[in-house]
């Protein structure tokens, strides 16, 4: 969850995240994770989300969720799905 949280919150300097995220996705094919769980996972959080934030998720927090999500884990499905594992750096949260 510490790494989830450093990249939501990296989100705007993407760069600064892509580290992290790779390491996050290496993690989740050790855990048995495939492509298709990705966009159940996204909605799952949505609307995990949506229930914390009540009133405060809003249509546009919903879009832009759903951006950031698609984005993110197009990448992680690129870095840890199709690519030979790789141990996660040191560096990443």
């Amino acid at each position: 969850m510490a790494t989830l949280a450093f990249v939501v919150n990296g989100l705007g300097n993407l760069e600064s995240v892509l580290p992290a995220a790779s390491a996050l996705a290496t993690r989740h094919v050790s855990y048995g994770a495939k492509r298709e769980h990705y966009p159940w996972s996204g909605a799952r959080l949505a609307v995990d989300a949506g229930g914390g934030l009540g009133d405060g998720w809003t249509p546009e927090l919903a879009d832009a969720w759903t951006a950031a999500y698609g984005t993110l884990s197009g990448f992680m499905i690129s870095e840890g799905l199709w690519s030979p594992l790789k141990p996660p750096s040191k560096d990443t949260p």
